[in-house]
């Protein structure tokens, strides 16, 4: 299902990021744990479009970026092609990571493990990732914080106005959270002729560190670091808008 709906949504999702604002905010982030791994190598898991995997191989990293939808591996090829050192693949998160030599560092960003179909597959994403680096290497996963949220209205987080292939368009999103289970809203409106509107809602896992703790440890790990966003600021439950879990292997 949700492979499906990000078929269908490819250029909404590159229109409605601000992806120069939002990579300055992420890569300082990855460059400190990079660095204190001595990465060489990355795997994205969840790379959608591409953009954190060709940052990562800007950094003269050597980088796969994968993702379950062939529309997003198709537009990341468009984008930036398949140069040395930049490699992708069409491949879920909870699949086995092939390589000839394990990776250095996993990423799963964009709240994409949120988005795994229940817990097990997510648990056995987290094992899939730590199994695919090496020892002493590490993996980055980043949530939003559902916790935070009040139990029920609706968060809206964009409203932004693009030009797609059929026209001007408004997009607009929001989170919620109804008990244990999480929300993605979004809803595209046609600006032009007449108005039409496509609405979809994706069901999230809410996960607290506890959880990813338990199945990190599960999967393995050697350590498990909180943050409640990627100025390092410690994660709290109450107040964080995101939660990054560093496993080390």
């Amino acid at each position: 299902m949700c492979a499906e709906i990000f078929d269908d949504l490819t250029d909404v999702y590159e229109a409605m990021i601000d992806w120069p604002k939002r990579l300055a905010n992420e890569g300082p982030f990855y460059r400190r744990l990079f660095d204190r791994v001595e990465a060489k190598s990355v795997v994205d898991v969840a790379c959608g479009t591409g953009r954190h995997a060709a940052m990562f191989h800007s950094w003269d990293l050597t980088v796969e970026g994968a993702d379950i939808s062939p529309s997003m591996i198709g537009r990341a090829r468009t984008s930036f092609g398949e140069p040395e050192g930049l490699a992708w693949a069409v491949r879920g998160f909870d699949e086995n990571i092939p390589t000839d030599e394990p990776f250095d560092a996993a990423v799963c960003a964009g709240n994409s493990l949120a988005l795994a179909a229940d817990a097990a597959t997510a648990e056995r994403a987290i094992g899939q990732m730590l199994a695919g680096i090496r020892p002493g290497g590490l993996i980055v996963i980043h949530l939003l914080n559902l916790w935070r949220l009040a139990d029920g209205p609706c968060l809206w987080q964009k409203c932004v106005r693009a030009t797609l292939s059929e026209g001007e368009v408004l997009i607009t999103k929001g989170v919620h959270r109804s008990g244990n289970r999480g929300y993605v809203d979004l809803i595209v409106a046609t600006l032009h002729d007449e108005a039409r509107m496509q609405s979809e809602s994706a069901r999230l896992l809410t996960f607290d560190a506890p959880d990813l703790k338990r199945m990190a440890d599960g999967a393995g790990a050697a350590g498990v670091e909180f943050f409640g966003n990627y100025q390092d600021v410690p994660f709290d439950r109450r107040e964080s808008v995101d939660l990054i879990a560093v496993v080390e292997k």
